[in-house]
């Protein structure tokens, strides 16, 4: 049964870390509204109101001083309204969101995606995840960070990255328009390509892989037999369903598996680690404090819902190089408590936010 209070003897964890969260807070707020720092974007924004960020934000909760982050304003250019003046002589990475809603949405990157999966790959095991070893990326490329992130996880930890691209805009397009027999033969055409590089190099032994992809790809071979120890597998398609699937029969119980929900505009949320108690909920807890998950009522999302409760995910992101108080997720999940790993709240059974007229189309994705 999934816990839905705070774990007794984490008090002084939790308040420990909200003291770290608030100081944090104050010094990205004071960061992107210093005109010798800060992004256009919030320095232009700061003109329109009669208040000071840098004098009046003393603690995460005074960021529902500002209004809620609007979707749109992620959605076309200039782009470099939101590069800080501090990164505008740095290369600069731009990468998009899945862009299956019209325009799809930017975040600009310069060393945030390393930093990001960096944090993550301290949570790895090295008996899951050898050093040295190689790393097999199925899943999308192109204008998303996931390619380059999950290669720099790779190089981090002593390896190298072998990349499958899949274009899951091309997937919803054929889903749409009732071509279910060609996405059956796109997803094919990927799934091959990773067998191949699978029986060409035989130190590939660590896969990053969508839960579709992955459960194509068992289909086909037996990874334990392949040489993969660890799996690093995400998005909304992991239900508990899949997780217990995952980890019982396509890894036949002999490889790690690590599920994670992460995006363009947060980094990567950890999952907690697993416990037979949590009854296979995928419970994943955020990059705190570079970006924290919150679960509100979709009918009034300044109240968080409590625990063990369904809501909409609000997302805040508080990093130098990007920053975003309060952006309402196209996600609903429900909210947990803090564990011992990680003192903050977590949230569990992601899923599309069904509150949408529109249902989203996830494809292979």
């Amino acid at each position: 049964m999934v816990q839905t209070h705070v774990e007794t003897g984490l008090a002084a964890d939790v308040e420990s870390w909200r003291e770290k969260l608030d100081a944090h807070t104050r010094e990205i707020v004071a960061w992107h509204f210093d005109p010798s720092t800060g992004c256009p974007f919030w320095l232009e924004y700061a003109k329109k109101l009669d208040w000071d960020p840098r004098e009046e934000i003393h603690a995460y909760a005074d960021l529902r001083k500002f209004e809620p982050f609007e979707d749109e304003w992620l959605r076309g250019g200039p782009v470099r309204r939101w590069v800080p003046k501090a990164y505008a002589n740095d290369p600069v990475y731009v990468f998009e969101t899945g862009g299956s809603t019209g325009v799809p949405k930017s975040r600009i990157n310069v060393n945030d995606f390393r930093i990001d999966y960096e944090i993550f790959s301290d949570t790895l095991s090295d008996d899951d995840f050898p050093r040295n070893a190689d790393w097999l990326m199925l899943g999308p490329s192109g204008p998303r960070r996931l390619r380059l992130a999950v290669e720099h996880l790779a190089q981090y930890r002593g390896g190298i990255s072998f990349c499958v691209d899949m274009d899951p805009r091309w997937v919803v397009k054929l889903i749409k328009s009732g071509r279910v027999d060609m996405m059956h033969e796109y997803k094919e055409h990927v799934v091959n390509q990773a067998l191949t590089l699978l029986r060409a190099h035989d130190n590939i032994q660590c896969l990053f892989a969508t839960p579709k992809l992955l459960e194509a790809l068992c289909e086909r071979v037996s990874l334990v037999k392949m040489g993969i120890k660890g799996v690093f597998c995400g998005g909304t398609q992991l239900t508990r369903q899949f997780h217990r699937f995952a980890r019982e029969e396509l890894l036949e119980g002999k490889i790690g598996f690590y599920p994670t929900y992460g995006n363009t505009l947060m980094g990567l949320a950890c999952h907690k680690p697993f416990d037979p108690a949590d009854d296979f909920c995928v419970i994943y807890h955020p990059p705190c404090p570079r970006a924290l998950i919150e679960v509100v009522d979709p009918d009034n999302t300044d109240e968080l819902v409590g625990y063990g409760e369904v809501g909409r995910v609000r997302l805040t992101t508080l990093t130098k190089e990007f920053f975003m108080p309060g952006f309402l997720e196209r996600d609903e999940a429900l909210r947990l408590p803090p564990c011992q790993k990680y003192p903050w709240d977590g949230v569990g059974d992601v899923r599309p936010f069904s509150g949408f007229a529109t249902p989203i189309v996830e494809g292979v994705y």
